[in-house]
């Protein structure tokens, strides 16, 4: 009697102190029809953690574009050439802040010699400052008016926190044997489920529609594999958890391959994929003889981008501010990029 009392006691003790650790109940909201299951859930506390990343940078103010140019005050300036001297040395403090802020200028230049390119980072931030104008430019039906920056990706970290390697499928760790096909081992990328890791090498940077559901029934109305299904659903695990959203953000949850029933998202969701891939494959991979070895990934190549990268868990990076009314250089008009027919990739 006496230990069934006491078990009594130490219960209700915990239950009262579990009590205090009980989390925020999670927020719901209604997106779609009754009955459609369309309904966004949040989390209040996670939500809390990602406001702190998702925070604006001190704004720089616009710099004044009237003065001599960069190219004539400056020696070896092949991009930004012709932005007043203001502006110039006003953006390059500021990327410095946003990307190297304990290294400052030493690390893309020889403070010796800043015309000099001995240092391959310096290299590598003049293409990215072309992709940002690029995507900026160009991919106006992915990013809007909000654009991007390199505090979008960067955000005070010399490599974006969110990047991705290629793989090997049939890499065997531990006491597993054989052929894992790229699947059995819990993997943050798609939400630790036992998943295909890495459809990122397929989707994000290969020329494959993330599409497996068939007009007709089987045998003959769908070829997709078992292995293909769970690659496009590995990725569709990689798309909510960068944004921090359900199925349903994009997806009408009864007709889940309906474009006509999806929401506008869905649409703006495939320009993101097509984006990716036109930064993976022309701006990033031309890159791939630059960087030093201790920046490669195991199979040899550099790292690359993915919704993770400028989303970090949020559906509009940052929150939807846009920082270019500081730098509307970034937003300049640059060569257009090739998109695919939508009618022949749709995800």
């Amino acid at each position: 009697m006496k230990k069934a009392y006491l078990s009594f006691i130490v219960l209700l003790g915990a239950m009262m102190v579990l009590s205090g650790c009980e989390r925020p109940a999670f927020q719901k909201a209604q997106n779609g029809f009754r009955g459609t299951a369309m309904v966004d859930i949040q989390n209040p506390r996670i939500n809390a953690d990602k406001a702190k990343l998702n925070e604006l940078p001190p704004s720089t103010g616009l710099a004044p574009a009237e003065g001599e140019k960069a190219s004539k005050v400056y020696q070896n300036v092949k991009v930004l050439g012709n932005l007043s001297q203001a502006q110039f040395t006003t953006f390059m403090v500021t990327m410095t802040s946003w990307i190297a802020p304990n290294e400052g200028c030493a690390y893309c230049h020889n403070v010796a010699n800043f015309a000099e390119d001995s240092k391959y980072t310096k290299t590598v931030s003049r293409r990215m400052i072309q992709m940002t104008q690029n995507i900026n430019a160009n991919w106006k039906d992915h990013v809007q008016g909000t654009g991007v920056t390199c505090y979008t990706c960067h955000r005070g970290n010399h490599i974006p926190q969110n990047v991705w390697f290629k793989d090997n499928p049939q890499n065997a760790t531990g006491t597993s044997l054989g052929n894992r096909n790229g699947q059995n081992q819990a993997s943050e990328s798609v939400g630790y489920a036992s998943l295909t890791y890495e459809p990122f090498s397929k989707y994000l940077l290969a020329s494959n529609p993330a599409r497996i559901q068939g007009k007709d029934g089987l045998p003959n109305g769908n070829v997709h594999s078992l292995q293909e299904t769970e690659d496009v659903y590995g990725l569709m695990m990689h798309f909510s958890k960068s944004l921090g959203v359900n199925c349903t953000y994009c997806h009408n949850s009864r007709a889940f391959s309906d474009w006509s029933q999806s929401t506008p998202q869905r649409s703006q969701s495939w320009y993101g994929i097509q984006m990716v891939k036109d930064v993976n494959n022309t701006y990033i991979n031309s890159l791939q003889g630059v960087f030093p070895a201790h920046r490669l990934g195991k199979e040899g190549d550099i790292a690359k981008t993915n919704c993770a990268t400028c989303h970090q868990g949020v559906n509009k990076p940052l929150y939807g501010k846009s920082m270019l009314a500081d730098y509307p250089y970034l937003a300049q008009a640059y060569p257009t990029t090739v998109v695919a027919d939508k009618k022949a990739t749709t995800k």
